[in-house]
């Protein structure tokens, strides 16, 4: 029973709530020590309030995930987690959540509630609702970056909210695709938005959603201190397109998870933090184009 709490709590999906670590990154306290004691907590916090969130989630969508062929394997929808163990955990787990979070900063502790009760909405009411789904999730994203800034009193960088709000809904649409594709005439049944939906449809707004996220991060490098960040932009036009190649040609798309399993995007990944790494912390304030 406790396996499949643990399996019901997704813990593949905490990956999510790194961006927490942007701000600390960012902000040029990636080794101050004494914010990582603030900014860990907040991380294990996060995994806790969303994973018992995921629990509340398949219990509201336990008649529709049987109908999907990946999601009728769930613990709750398959009957192997039975709705009062499950239902008590989560609430259990999300009460545990939001007292760590009091303790340890107020500021954080409205974040961890703010987010607490959007995706609380979006179980129950906005996922329902065409493209406000999508945008639901993507807020959800700019929730964890701002909770990762105020948690160690850092600036919030309104590029950093532009930035996780267009990467989210990237993924959001691409994990929409899939559904369609896979499920085909029966998307309806699993997900009723889907009807008033189509591939081609996403595929125009996920072109849309990549130029956008694409000229945010570059703006945001041109806009910097430290100017040499502009190196980083073709890592980072690679990530994205690559993940288009995934969800397009390799079937990727139903779980963002799976796509940080290709080696390419590792990678690309890698190369692109610790550049970043690099250029904040060892070239600091540098301006090649000051004086033009």
């Amino acid at each position: 029973m406790f396996k499949q709490l643990i399996i019901s709590m997704r813990p593949q999906q905490w990956y999510k709530n790194l961006i927490l670590f942007v701000g600390i990154l960012f902000s040029l306290n990636l080794f101050n020590f004494s914010m990582w004691l603030e900014v860990i907590p907040a991380f294990l916090i996060f995994c806790m309030v969303s994973g018992g969130e995921y629990i509340i989630n398949d219990i509201i969508d336990r008649e529709e995930d049987n109908i999907h062929p990946v999601k009728s394997n769930r613990p709750i929808a398959s009957g192997d987690l039975s709705i009062f163990y499950a239902s008590t955990s989560a609430v259990l787990l999300i009460t545990i959540g939001l007292l760590g979070a009091w303790f340890l900063n107020i500021l954080f502790f409205v974040s961890v509630i703010t987010y607490l009760i959007l995706i609380l909405a979006y179980s129950m009411i906005l996922k329902h609702f065409v493209l406000v789904d999508v945008l639901t999730i993507s807020s959800g994203f700019v929730i964890r970056a701002i909770a990762g800034c105020v948690v160690i009193g850092a600036i919030i960088s309104p590029w950093l909210i532009l930035c996780a709000f267009f990467l989210a809904l990237f993924l959001a649409l691409g994990k929409r695709r899939h559904e369609l594709v896979l499920m085909g005439s029966e998307s309806k049944n699993h997900r009723e938005i889907l009807d008033g939906c189509s591939a081609e449809m996403i595929d125009y707004m996920v072109i849309i959603v990549t130029a956008v996220l694409i000229m945010s991060y570059s703006l945001y490098t041109f806009l910097m201190d430290n100017q040499i960040m502009m190196v980083t932009i073709p890592f980072v036009v690679y990530g994205i397109f690559r993940c288009h190649y995934l969800i397009h040609k390799k079937n990727y798309g139903g779980e963002s998870e799976m796509l940080f399993k290709d080696r390419g995007l590792l990678i690309s990944l890698s190369l692109w933090l610790l550049i970043v790494i690099l250029v904040l912390y060892i070239t600091k304030h540098y301006t090649p184009f000051g004086e033009l």
